[in-house]
């Protein structure tokens, strides 16, 4: 049987520890924090004394209400927060002005991405006396983190595993020139003739990875495997990436067949992809996003597509998405005409920011959204 030794005290679990112990799996995971409560809350076993055992459960150390909490979310809160040391008020609702009462008495809020906060919510957090927000996010364009310091309010991201958007990226390459959606479309309608499915290789082409950070480096990593040759481009200098060539943005789009967004969004980078590098692209090259929807002027995208200039794009941002995407818009008229024409379109995929959406990366986001109030807490007691 494994064997898992657990440090001195459960106050001083954290990520790294049980990590070291038992590996990143989600079966291995769920597996410890099922022993752990075992250890925790003295369920008796066969060799148990008769006399009560002292209690050592963990006091819960660090309040801390949950935002936009969804059902799989919350599981996954629950089953962590006692071991972590830590309680929690969780609500479905997103944060807002009218609810931001819901947090008094805790300094600590952790948010969902996928509504903006606006400034009004911020101070009515602030008067109810939270001090820091931790978005269950990498981004936060949806906070204004400057007005936020301004009234005394931290915000912190999070990381998770960037294989999710890695392995996502790849897929949409693939679909991209294999024709996906109109051989599936085909395919439904019982067309089976092949002459409009002919797809292309990846090892025949240039792939350009704009963006080298962690996802960007993993995304150029798996590129390896299948033989094509990587340009990379970063608005930061980076140490240069094993397998790829670095270049210049412009040189980038002019040699790629498949130019592939991992960049965050800032006024910097808002419209990196502008309507004049667009039209310096390769004839029938690929745009692939799975960074911010505004890292792609999208009229000038739209207008190269209908032109027959490039060869498809897929998408899993869009500008405009906020109050679209993770909404059931069933039957109804959708309010962004640049997602709608672009939905219309054969040769292009659109799916609603879920590249990131896998078991591993939300256990990864709920336990570093925790950590991350734990983390400031220890840093800024109450005084």
């Amino acid at each position: 049987m494994r064997t898992i030794t657990l440090p001195e005290t459960a106050k001083r679990f954290n990520a790294a520890t049980y990590r070291r112990h038992i590996g990143n799996s989600i079966r291995d995971r769920n597996r410890f924090w099922g022993l752990l409560a075992e250890m925790i809350y003295h369920e008796p076993s066969l060799t148990a004394p008769t006399e009560p055992m002292e209690q050592t459960a963990i006091s819960p150390t660090t309040g801390i209400t949950v935002y936009g909490c969804a059902p799989d979310e919350s599981r996954i809160f629950d089953s962590l927060a006692p071991a972590l040391g830590v309680s929690l008020r969780t609500t479905a609702e997103p944060v807002s002005e009218e609810n931001a009462a819901l947090a008094a008495g805790d300094r600590c809020i952790s948010v969902s991405h996928k509504s903006p906060i606006s400034n009004e919510t911020l101070l009515a957090l602030q008067r109810s006396g939270v001090r820091y927000i931790s978005t269950r996010s990498v981004g936060f364009n949806h906070i204004d983190v400057d007005f936020a310091t301004s009234i005394g309010i931290t915000v912190g991201n999070v990381s998770y595993s960037p294989d999710s958007v890695a392995d996502y990226t790849l897929m949409l390459m693939l679909m991209s020139l294999r024709r996906a959606k109109s051989t599936i479309r085909r395919t439904d309608a019982h067309d089976y003739r092949p002459a409009a499915t002919r797809g292309r290789e990846l090892r025949d082409l240039t792939v350009g990875v704009v963006g080298t950070g962690r996802i960007g480096a993993a995304v150029i990593d798996r590129l390896r495997g299948f033989g094509c040759d990587v340009l990379a481009y970063d608005i930061r200098p980076r140490p240069a990436a094993e397998g790829a060539e670095h270049v210049d943005l412009d040189t980038l789009v002019e040699r790629s067949d498949i130019v592939t967004l991992h960049a965050p969004l800032s006024q910097e980078s808002h419209h990196l992809l502008d309507r004049r590098r667009i039209d310096r692209m390769r004839p029938g090259a690929y745009v692939v996003n799975t960074g911010r929807g505004a890292l792609v002027e999208t009229p000038a995208l739209i207008s190269a597509l209908e032109e027959g200039r490039l060869g498809g794009a897929a998408l899993d941002v869009i500008e405009g998405e906020e109050g679209i995407f993770y909404a059931d818009l069933r039957g109804r008229e959708l309010p962004n005409r640049w997602l709608e024409r672009l939905q219309e379109m054969p040769n292009v995929l659109v799916s609603p920011h879920i590249a990131y959406f896998t078991d591993h990366a939300l256990m990864d986001t709920v336990e570093n959204s925790i950590m991350n109030c734990r983390e400031f807490e220890s840093r800024f007691p109450h005084v």
